[in-house]
């Protein structure tokens, strides 16, 4: 990557109150050539913008040169990327390399690109399964801050209630963003709420949309698994056109994508009908779809622009609308007469039910930048909403008659069962400006905001007959005990410095407090300095401190899990309830981390950057261990047999490291090779736990259920019309747990596994590719589940559900794209 030029620079840097820091060191371990798309505010050489209209910073930008994260930083407020602090490391992963791996979803392509991000293809079962989690550096999916644009993203509705991975997070969901809206996304490894903001325990994400000025591109893509099921179509488009001539721009994207459903479940275990039934015999037990990929579309839009107001004003606009369907397979029911949740007049061979999701999540983010009194300030209005209404098809409740105590249609064979709202109102003001004093080398650079925050969560009542008596099978609507509708106001505030202190040494400082109305005052803070030897070698390290608070929905949430014998409920732990239990008010997390890293260009085209970091969480989040209870003295909660709840339950450290290069070589006559390696590995150990919420579920699931390494190499070969990707991934070992009780709850070790994905391009014509590949080429599944724990689940649990590659094995796909 080539250096920052200093006319560069006055574009490139910080954003402020919940921004971050920087695109990291001398070395940022990928090529960013299409990320200098980004700072180009007047391309478009059809239309050239005067130069004289434009402000030097502006003038400077508008050279198509590479961005290199090293060198002299500034600070202006006005970028949409994080800002330059050497002090710290951020990866940069391009929109075509997300492209590259051939994934639609955003976070699936996300993770394939970087190894500290782990992500599983199924996180859970029921709900979970509607939104994909992630953890950075093997943390929860709460404690990485999202961005767009450098402004938070609002958190989603979904909280993952049932047992798995990640089990109790609502975190704020990437996928909802089409994949050809995105320039670049970096990624901050770096745990310091102090520089980012508010939840950056494990590190931040900020993805950067595309500001052209012109042109566009149309894809489409076809995928399948080698299994022969799972088919899925996917098109994307996007547009880019310059609004006025002094720099404005409008970049549109849109993204569809159906997917059919996968199913990896194993046969039936037991008998599929009464005990001397002969058709036990000879009836196909391959009934089961519970472990699979579901059938769901999902649509998404976007918008980025900015118009020029005059008078050295900007009016700016980011926004995203999403509409998402899903239908998730639930515990298949035999009619065996051991199953108390069938009706067999409804289903006299059994019933497969399915829990059905409609989904709509908008984001838009507005706001004016300009100049004053020598600073650059950028003042802004964001409102999230994400909306998911939820029901029961293919189902029944077995208790519902013409008469008696549950009087509703027993012939009734869908249900609504309710929905989950939250919203996110922001409002802020940030600032920015250089120094220059004569006592420091360097000019001091000082960022400082202000932000106010409004969030709410609510859930509603889902219609009677899906929760009376036993509830609709396999997933009972929301009861009155669920119904809630929460807020609270958060009001934040910070500064950062960076300075020289000589011409080679850097310091950063970093302070932010923050109060909530339902909660304390926390005051976070942050130290980083970096030394460069010369301009090939440089050390940097960092002290941080970090907080995160439980969302709304972690306080509130119900939720209920029926299985085969018993049913799991989690409760809000502020409930009268969850009380009894021993719940106590849930508090937020503290975090304090330590980092230290080299960055190094040892040659030309070589990068290397590498880092040793430790973090402490107290107080850390989780759902409970179940507690047995006696469902005769619950009212409305049906046949409920055991209750969870979140709580603060561990002490926790993580003890890691990543190391990550990438070399570029030109040849003459083969054309050009990009090698680029990574490796992470993150070792979480609890220090304390609150022995009386805990067992040996709840710890696994902390501890283990993500692969504690991953390493990955990869080539790209460009050579004329074609172009060759290569990426060989290593998952570490993990432990899978089929259910939080019973035999499921047997720990089962899935084998380290390496995956390799492949891709072919060729350019028919300069603006027109056409390619194929596969993901998991060789076809590789994760370990068999043992029968003992598979029988505990009718022999559904065939593989791990949570496998951090999935478990459908290998997936081809065709594609193509059109640049215009």
């Amino acid at each position: 990557m080539s250096r920052l030029s200093k006319h560069k620079l006055y574009l490139v840097a910080g954003v402020a109150f919940g921004a971050f820091v920087p695109l990291a060191g001398e070395a940022a371990t990928a090529t960013v050539s299409s990320v200098q798309k980004h700072y180009r505010v007047a391309a478009d050489k059809k239309a050239p913008t005067p130069k004289q209209a434009m402000p030097a910073a502006l003038r400077a930008s508008s050279r198509p040169e590479e961005i290199h994260v090293g060198g002299h930083q500034t600070n202006s407020i006005f970028s949409p990327g994080t800002a330059q602090h050497s002090t710290t490391q951020v990866t940069v992963v391009t929109g075509a390399e997300l492209l590259k791996t051939g994934q639609t979803n955003v976070l699936s392509a996300l993770s394939q690109a970087n190894p500290a991000i782990t992500t599983a293809a199924l996180p859970g079962g029921g709900a979970s399964s509607f939104v994909q989690t992630m953890q950075l550096r093997g943390q929860s999916p709460d404690d990485t801050l999202i961005l767009v644009n450098g402004h938070r993203r609002h958190i989603g509705a979904n909280f993952n209630a049932n047992a798995g991975t990640n089990w109790g997070s609502e975190p704020a969901d990437i996928s909802l963003i089409p994949i050809t809206a995105i320039d670049h996304i970096e990624v901050v490894t770096e745990g310091a709420s102090a520089l980012y903001g508010q939840d950056a325990i494990a590190g931040a994400v900020n993805i950067v949309l595309k500001r052209d000025t012109h042109g566009g591109t149309v894809n489409f893509k076809n995928s399948g698994y080698y299994a022969g099921d799972g088919q899925a179509l996917d098109g994307s488009a996007s547009y880019a056109t310059a609004l006025g001539n002094r720099g404005g721009y409008l970049d549109l994207a849109a993204q569809v994508t159906h997917q059919l459903p996968t199913t990896r479940g194993g046969d039936y275990y037991g008998n599929l009908f009464s005990a001397n039934d002969p058709r036990n015999a000879t009836a196909d037990r391959n009934v089961q779809r519970g472990l699979g990929l579901p059938k769901s579309t999902l649509e998404t839009l976007s918008e980025n622009m900015s118009v020029p107001l005059g008078h050295g004003f900007s009016f700016y606009s980011t926004s995203t609308f999403s509409h998402r369907r899903a239908n998730v397979a639930e515990t298949y029911r035999a009619n065996n007469g051991d199953d108390i949740w069938i009706n067999s007049a409804l289903y006299p061979t059994g019933n497969q039910p399915y829990i059905t999701m409609d989904q709509y999540d908008f984001e838009t983010d507005n706001g004016i930048r300009t100049r004053k009194f020598g600073f650059a300030w950028d003042a802004y209005v964001t409102f999230g909403r994400d909306q998911q209404t939820y029901g029961t098809k293919d189902s029944e409740n077995a208790s519902l008659t013409s008469g008696g105590a549950y009087a509703y249609d027993p012939t009734q064979t869908s249900f609504y069962d309710g929905k989950s709202i939250s919203t996110e109102l922001t409002t802020g003001l940030r600032g920015s400006r250089s120094f220059h004093t004569g006592l420091l080398p360097r000019d001091i650079n000082l960022r400082f905001g202000a932000e106010y925050r409004h969030d709410t969560f609510q859930m509603t009542e889902g219609e009677t007959a899906s929760w009376s008596g036993q509830g609709a099978t396999d997933h009972p609507g929301n009861p009155a005990l669920a119904v809630s509708n929460t807020n609270r106001d958060v009001y934040e505030g910070f500064a950062n410095l960076d300075f020289h202190i000589t011409k080679k040494w850097e310091w950063t400082l970093g302070g932010r407090v923050a109060n909530y109305s339902n909660m304390a005052t926390v005051e976070t803070g942050s130290v980083g300095t970096r030394y460069n030897f010369n301009k090939h070698w440089a050390i940097r390290a960092n002290i941080n401190s970090g907080y995160r608070p439980p969302t709304l929905g972690e306080i509130s949430y119900f939720y209920s899990a029926p299985y085969p014998g018993y049913v799991v409920d989690q409760v809000p732990s502020n409930s009268a309830l969850a009380k009894s239990y021993g719940a106590t008010p849930l508090k937020g997390e503290y975090s304090r981390s330590y980092t230290i890293g080299i960055d190094a260009t040892p040659v030309d085209g070589f990068h290397l950057a590498g880092n040793l970091y430790y973090i402490a969480i107290n107080d850390r989040m989780g759902s409970s261990k179940s507690f047995a209870v006696d469902s005769g003295n619950i009212t409305g909660l049906g046949n409920v047999t055991s209750i969870s709840y979140y709580a603060n339950l561990y002490n926790t450290q993580t003890f890691g490291g990543d190391l990550t290069a990438d070399y570029t070589l030109h040849t003459s006559h083969y054309g050009k090779f990009r090698f680029a390696m990574g490796i992470n590995f993150s070792d979480n150990e609890i220090r304390s736990s609150k022995s009386n919420l805990v067992n040996e579920y709840t710890k696994e699931m902390v501890l283990h259920a993500a692969p504690k390494n991953r390493e990955q190499i990869s080539v790209n070969w460009q050579y004329k019309k074609w172009s060759v990707f290569v990426q060989e991934m290593r998952y570490g070992s993990m432990t899978y747990m089929a259910a939080p009780t019973g035999p499921g709850s047997v720990p089962f070790e899935q084998n380290p596994a390496f995956i390799t994905n492949m891709e072919i391009d060729y350019k028919p014509v300069p603006r027109w590719t056409i390619g194929i590949g596969a993901n998991n080429l060789g076809n590789k599944y994760p370990t068999r589940i043992s029968s003992a724990i598979a029988q505990s689940q009718q022999g559904l649990a065939k593989y791990a559900s949570y496998s951090p590659y999935g478990f459908n094995g290998g997936m081809y796909y065709v594609k193509t794209s059109l640049d215009f």
